[in-house]
């Protein structure tokens, strides 16, 4: 069974997020932070992640690079509603950095599991 594993310090998102993919038949595993994303990891590689930007611990981006150096070949969407008190555009970043699809919160379901699909795809 694919394994995604969802990275958010919003248990409200990780929850819809299970919610909409465990839906369509995926398996999920979830993290609070980056920090325990990659532990999760380490013990049980996912097939591919789901992160948010702004999170406690280690944030979104740091957490994109360590996977990109970890595990280069598992896919990466960034998902972020983005900061009030900044004009920086971080899901452009985060897409620099090696994220392989972003999307701005709120999205649509439809969207999140298109992207989902897409990149799983590309692994076949």
């Amino acid at each position: 069974m694919t394994r995604i594993l969802v990275t958010d310090d919003e248990a409200a998102i990780r929850k819809l997020l299970r919610q909409m993919l465990e839906g369509e038949g995926y398996s999920v595993a979830e993290a609070g932070d980056g920090e325990e994303a990659i532990a999760i990891a380490r013990q049980d590689p996912a097939d591919l992640l789901i992160t948010d930007l702004f999170m406690p611990v280690r944030e979104g981006l740091e957490t994109i690079q360590e996977f990109r150096n970890e595990f280069p070949e598992m896919p990466i969407i960034a998902i972020s509603g983005g900061r009030p008190d900044s004009n920086s555009d971080f899901l452009h970043v985060a897409g620099k950095l090696g994220a392989d699809r972003t999307l701005n919160k709120p999205f649509r379901k439809n969207q999140i599991l298109e992207a989902v699909s897409e990149l799983l795809d590309k692994l076949s």
